[in-house]
């Protein structure tokens, strides 16, 4: 996948027509139809649908479109971090959660800009467990995991965001501000597959376990497809942190699990020995993590 096939995906989304988006980027409108096939096949999903005045968009496009505006955004201000490249700047290459804080990352990355203008910058967008494998191989200098990884990696814990979960609005439990675990016995959950949330995976199935309380559980891997994922399975609520949900799942109300309350970890992990810069980088991101990284 290219940039430029999410920022073509990006135009027809909001032009609602290829031909106006094909005029829009001043290319060919074939050139653009065959890119979102591109990139169709690289999400195993179709995007858009036709219709008479042009073209509509699949539940997975509306998943996608925030992700890709976020991606955009990212890359955009990854090119001011190393606008004024010169030869003594350095890569240094950081793998990035679902539901990372937008608004914290931006401010990581003009922090990187003002104190550590010999770091470039490179972002992957990747599950913690390919993360994980992503550092073990060399291909990632900092990994920012929801689990802890096991040693020789060190971690530093950056911030916990509370685990809730997003109703359908038209069911009984929208609209609360907060969930017991209770209140989802025999309700339709669409959760992570235990791989990418270990450790939040085992801690929510325990407890509800514990009191008795069986939720039908939809397992599945997904990052930003949770709308077409719970349309699939008919779910009426989904397991998530509230910026994954209110990217993921627009329009529908989020409260935070309680009684008891969870919450998911981020961490930034390295190996133990790393080139001075990469070291550096990583203090910028720990002493800049958020309060609250929802806002």
């Amino acid at each position: 996948m290219e940039l430029r096939q999410l920022r073509y995906f990006v135009a027809i989304f909001e032009h609602r027509s290829i031909s106006r988006a094909a005029e829009h980027l001043r290319i060919s409108q074939p050139a653009l139809t065959r890119q979102l096939r591109q990139l169709e096949r690289f999400v195993h999903a179709p995007l858009f649908d036709r219709v008479p005045a042009g073209v509509s968009p699949t539940p997975a496009a509306l998943a996608l479109h925030e992700h890709a505006r976020l991606v955009l955004r990212l890359a955009d201000a990854t090119r001011e971090v190393v606008r004024s490249a010169g030869p003594a700047k350095e890569i240094v290459r950081v793998g990035l959660p679902p539901g990372a804080p937008v608004a914290w990352l931006e401010q990581v990355l003009r922090t990187l800009r003002d104190r550590v203008p010999e770091a470039a910058v490179s972002f992957t967008d990747a599950s913690s467990a390919d993360q994980v494998r992503m550092l073990r191989e060399g291909h990632l200098d900092l990994a920012l995991t929801h689990q802890r990884p096991a040693p020789p990696f060190t971690a530093r814990l950056l911030y916990e965001q509370p685990f809730g979960v997003a109703i359908r609005p038209d069911h009984p439990l929208a609209g609360r501000t907060r969930c017991p675990l209770a209140d989802l016995d025999g309700v339709r959950v669409l959760a992570h597959s235990r791989d990418q949330v270990t450790a939040e995976h085992d801690r929510v199935l325990s407890a509800a376990e514990a009191l008795e309380v069986r939720p039908d559980w939809v397992f599945a891997w997904f990052t930003e497809n949770a709308l077409a994922c719970v349309t699939a399975s008919d779910a009426v609520a989904a397991l998530l942190t509230r910026p994954s949900a209110e990217r993921l799942l627009p329009g529908w109300p989020w409260a935070p699990l309680s009684d008891p309350g969870f919450a998911l970890p981020t961490w930034l992990a390295r190996q133990p020995q790393v080139r001075a810069i990469v070291a550096t980088v990583a203090d910028v991101f720990a002493t800049k993590s958020p309060t609250d990284p929802a806002t």
